[in-house]
């Protein structure tokens, strides 16, 4: 079961941000509906998209936090990557929508200069949502939340988004009357990219994305230095949510008992999990050394 500590660490950080986001919104509306900024408005509909990713990162985190079962034995993890696919879902859309509505304006030569009030409240946005992005992502990666890192990724889409519509308030004060629906197009691109790559990680992690190259020269290392092990080869790793599942074979002497090779498997499993900072899940598989597998190099090469 995932730990309960990361879990409320992670529906913590998300209500903040689900907290600032409905008075983003509430204050983007108001302003972009009275001075007429097309660009703001659709700033607005993003931040609305981000209380629909709020609200599935925690509802895929409590499920996901479940423990495992008879009809799920591998746990629930995979609710969580259906939170992060739902998030990458609503951004591609709601970058689509704002690009599309804010190129009809510019097709239709509408010009609109909506003032300071703009520039004010794009700020405010910029410096509060870059804020909570940098919260939220820290969190996500000391968790491993795939469903947390792209809420993170949205809430800096939006800080990102502010500062087009920013750049656009000030064109419009110098004159320029087009600025407000470039940056809205501008806007819109951005969502629809940061919507994109969340869903490349989902569909990675869909067709059985393994670990990191990173991640598995540590799990290498650490194998190689527990007492007792002579090689090691089948090394797989598969992702579940916030969890990693992964199993490895392991050669030890084969005149060695039983229980001394029982403890040298459980100490693998031990270095393994202490040298990740996600939760692991190992299975070590021991076997005898032989001839045909005490190849030089066997250690580094990690093939069956």
């Amino acid at each position: 079961m995932l730990g309960m500590n990361q879990t409320s660490q992670i529906l913590q950080v998300t209500i903040w941000g689900l907290c600032l986001n409905v008075f983003l919104v509430g204050l983007k509306l108001a302003v972009g509906v009275v001075v007429g900024s097309a660009a703001l408005v659709a700033d607005a509909v993003h931040s609305i998209s981000d209380l629909f990713t709020d609200v599935a990162v925690i509802l895929g985190v409590r499920l996901s936090s479940r423990p495992a079962d008879e009809s799920h034995a591998y746990g629930h993890g995979k609710f969580e990557t259906l939170s992060a696919s739902f998030i990458g879902v609503v951004l591609v859309g709601a970058g689509f929508f704002i690009t599309l509505e804010a190129g009809l304006a510019l097709y239709r030569q509408e010009v609109n200069i909506p003032g300071y009030p703009v520039v004010v409240v794009a700020a405010v946005s910029i410096v509060s949502k870059e804020w909570i992005y940098r919260v939220t992502r820290g969190v996500a990666r000391r968790a491993g939340s795939s469903a947390l890192y792209a809420n993170a990724w949205h809430h800096r889409s939006d800080a990102l988004s502010s500062v087009a519509v920013l750049f656009g308030g000030i064109a419009g004060l110098v004159g320029w009357g087009h600025g407000d629906q470039l940056a809205a197009i501008v806007v819109g691109i951005m969502v629809g990219i940061v919507g994109l790559h969340a869903l490349w990680k989902v569909f990675f992690e869909l067709t059985e994305g393994s670990i990191s190259a990173d991640e598995r020269e540590s799990i290498v290392g650490v194998i190689q230095d527990v007492p007792g092990v002579k090689s090691w080869h089948r090394l797989r790793t598969r992702l579940v949510g916030r969890e990693v599942f992964m199993d490895v074979h392991v050669q030890v002497e084969a005149g060695i008992s039983v229980a001394e090779g029982h403890r040298i498997c459980s100490a693998v499993e031990s270095v393994i999990a202490q040298s990740m900072e996600r939760t692991i899940n190992v299975v070590v598989h021991c076997e005898p050394t032989r001839a045909d597998r005490d190849e030089p190099g066997r250690k580094q090469s990690g093939q069956a």
